[in-house]
């Protein structure tokens, strides 16, 4: 039986599917989310608790994993847990932030006696579900390996980057090739589609080539049928992509892609569509009235 005993904080279309695997694997014991029926809810049919404030949370475990939004949020939820957190409390954090911000939550955590591993993850709501996400992680090798039985009931894959930091800067590079393919799959079946191809044969023929990829297998139908609800939203990677360029520039790499899938995103959350699942790039890339 794991000494573990897990909180989890961030309920979202990711968030609750990975918390339900912690259940399943018998180490959570309470959940926390920024709207609070939502975890009362899930503590009701999965059995945890739904404590009133983090701290509350904090004292039920020994480890916390976060699943928020924002570089705000995780400092504010670090913040929390550390005031009232035992010796030895570690925070595992999934979210997508900078790493000069998980560097930060990692000096609250030692400053508490605690520890802290950035380790965000890649797979989409799919991989949540099905409990096969990759975790990109950075962070002392011994912390990890306390901490290895929570990565390991919901992801495929635990990779050690490095120190803490190392984790968000490989999730960096994650971005780009996230939105560098999806701008490439977006625009060549924006063509296909012009061209009158029938997707039905197209798609198969596709993905049975070069061109094969988890986004053309995943959303290519959807994005065809108009359809972006669910999955991974404009929103988040527009935010996502507002970090890599801050780390592009300062290292001094080519952004280009990520400067043009940037700006994209941007016209969506314009439009509105700032929710929808980010192959709604295609309506950009569809033939304008002239």
């Amino acid at each position: 039986m794991s000494e573990l005993k897990a909180g989890f904080v961030g309920l979202g279309a990711m968030g609750s599917p990975m918390a339900g695997h912690l259940k399943r694997a018998g180490l959570l014991v309470g959940v926390s989310n920024r709207t609070a029926a939502k975890a009362r809810a899930f503590a009701q049919e999965h059995a945890v608790a739904a404590p009133d404030s983090l701290a509350a949370l904090a004292a039920l475990c020994n480890v916390v994993v976060l699943c928020v939004s924002a570089d705000a949020d995780v400092l504010g939820a670090v913040r929390e847990i550390a005031a009232a957190a035992k010796p030895g409390m570690i925070v595992v954090d999934n979210s997508t932030v900078s790493p000069e911000t998980a560097k930060q939550a990692h000096a609250q955590m030692q400053a508490a006696g605690g520890d802290f591993v950035d380790a965000p993850v890649s797979g989409g709501v799919e991989g949540a579900k099905n409990g096969k996400l990759s975790v990109m992680a950075g962070g002392d090798a011994a912390t990890l390996e306390r901490v290895r039985p929570v990565l390991d009931a919901y992801a495929v894959r635990v990779g050690h980057m490095g120190p803490v930091g190392a984790g968000q800067s490989t999730k960096a590079v994650n971005q780009v090739l996230v939105a560098g393919i999806a701008q490439g799959v977006c625009e060549g079946l924006a063509l296909g589609e012009a061209l009158g191809l029938n997707p039905d044969v197209l798609l198969p023929t596709l993905a049975s080539g070069a061109a094969g990829c988890w986004f053309l297998d995943k959303r290519g139908a959807t994005m065809l049928r108009n359809e972006f609800a669910g999955g991974f939203k404009a929103a988040l990677l527009h935010k996502d992509l507002g970090i890599v360029r801050e780390i592009a520039q300062r290292v001094g790499t080519d952004h280009s892609i990520v400067d043009k899938s940037y700006a994209d995103l941007a016209e969506l959350m314009a439009q509105g569509r700032g929710d929808e699942e980010h192959s709604a790039v295609i309506r950009l890339k569809r033939a304008r009235k002239r």
